[in-house]
């Protein structure tokens, strides 16, 4: 036992030799702190329901590399989303503006939930018509209690 506690010893310290130092997460704390409240603003293209500040997709990496190369060559923060709307489109905007080529965007879920509450209140309607006792008239109330007597005699 003291043999094998010894060799993974030995082995996580020759593993350890191997590790590097972090790299530094900010060159410039300033250029980081712009990049961090650009990229809140933006979605991340392959997560979709991600900003791009908090995505770990390879793209979203990508882009974060291009907005920070973008600031530290002094774009402002409209000109930087206006390059990445023209590269990629509305959808990169977690805001969007409104305009007939984002109305389904914007309107789209609304027109929705009023789609399901039509078909919902039509089902309801449907049911209930389906569901109303039918009236009957004194001929059938008695022709349905002769059966009904005739089914508990055979009993």
């Amino acid at each position: 036992m003291k043999h094998w506690l010894a060799l993974i010893f030995a082995l996580q310290c020759a593993f350890s030799s191997y590790a590097n130092e972090a790299a530094p997460l900010a060159e410039d704390p300033v250029v980081e702190q712009r990049l961090t409240i650009i990229a809140e603003e933006l979605r991340c293209l392959v997560c979709q329901n991600e900003s791009l500040a908090g995505s770990r997709a390879d793209l979203a990496m990508d882009l974060r590399r291009e907005v920070r190369s973008l600031i530290k060559s002094g774009k402002t923060d409209a000109e930087i989303k206006e390059f990445l709307v023209s590269r990629y489109g509305d959808f990169v905007l977690y805001r969007p503006p409104v305009k007939p080529t984002t109305w389904l965007l914007w309107f789209g879920p609304l027109i929705l939930l009023i789609g399901a509450v039509w078909i919902l209140i039509s089902i309801v309607r449907r049911s209930q018509h389906l569901t109303d006792t039918p009236v009957l008239d004194d001929q059938q109330r008695a022709k349905a209690q002769a059966l009904l007597q005739e089914a508990d005699s055979k009993k």
